[in-house]
């Protein structure tokens, strides 16, 4: 029994102490973030890395995500209303939902591990540890440019992913489900609400920082050789996929 609460203890205080170390980062990477117009190469390069390497990925998920859509709401449309409406109930649940979550636990998993393998690598090689004695700040240098990527990048992903989606559940609901063009989208038109959008891009933001966040906090953590990158690569990615589903709801709520 003594311990159970012993080690219940430890952990509740190491939960504690992560969340703070992860606050302080937050805000010093706020803090640098005056250095964005001198350090707009690093920022750059970035999103670059963010937004362009990973569009083709997202694209992918984006149109089997609409497809998939478009006969599960068909399926449960079935007998009882009309296929005439799959466009609007498949917009609305890819603008709030499936776009954004989607699309941020494909980041997490490309961009948030990579971020914790890059930065871990470094720490364990004593390449942070140079940079300190060059008088380079680390979290300056390596963390504010890929968190303000990540966070300028993310909505730009969605709007992609939203889009190509959107095409895939038409292509179901016309090559398959005999809609029209007319239909499908006239009832897209019927439903569709601007604040469903914005606030889809607003948890991506959001999904964005928590990532890029995680993985700069896990990657400067990182200790133990090749092991212990391998470690932090998987951590980033379970803790980012679960922060993203815990604000989904915490900001579903928030916002409707």
């Amino acid at each position: 029994m003594t311990l159970g609460l012993d080690t219940l203890g430890r952990r509740t205080i190491y939960f504690f102490r992560e969340i703070g170390e992860i606050s302080i980062l937050q805000l010093r990477i706020l803090r640098s973030t005056h250095r964005i117009v001198r350090d707009r190469r690093l920022v750059l390069e970035q999103m670059a890395h963010i937004g362009v390497g990973s569009l083709p990925l997202v694209l992918i998920i984006g149109l089997f995500t609409g497809m998939v859509s478009a006969w599960q709401a068909a399926y449960q449309f079935q007998g009882l209303i009309s296929f005439s409406l799959i466009g609007g109930a498949v917009s609305r649940a890819i603008f709030i939902e499936l776009g954004p979550v989607l699309t941020a636990i494909v980041i997490a998993g490309r961009v948030g591990a990579s971020i914790a393998a890059e930065i871990g690598t470094m720490r364990v090689t004593e390449q942070i540890d140079a940079l300190e004695s060059m008088a380079i700040n680390p979290v300056r240098y390596l963390a504010m440019p890929r968190f303000i990527g990540a966070v300028v990048m993310m909505p730009i992903l969605v709007t992609f992913a939203n889009a190509i989606a959107l095409f895939g559940a038409f292509l179901v609901a016309n090559f398959f489900l005999d809609l029209t063009s007319q239909v499908f989208f006239s009832s897209v038109e019927r439903f569709f609400q601007a604040k469903d959008v914005f606030s889809g891009l607003l948890k991506s933001l959001a999904f964005g920082g928590v990532t890029a966040l995680l993985g700069c906090h896990i990657g400067f953590k990182t200790s133990g050789g090749a092991e212990g990158v391998g470690l932090s690569t998987i951590r980033s990615f379970v803790l980012s996929s679960a922060m993203i589903l815990i604000l989904d709801y915490l900001l579903w709520i928030l916002i409707f």
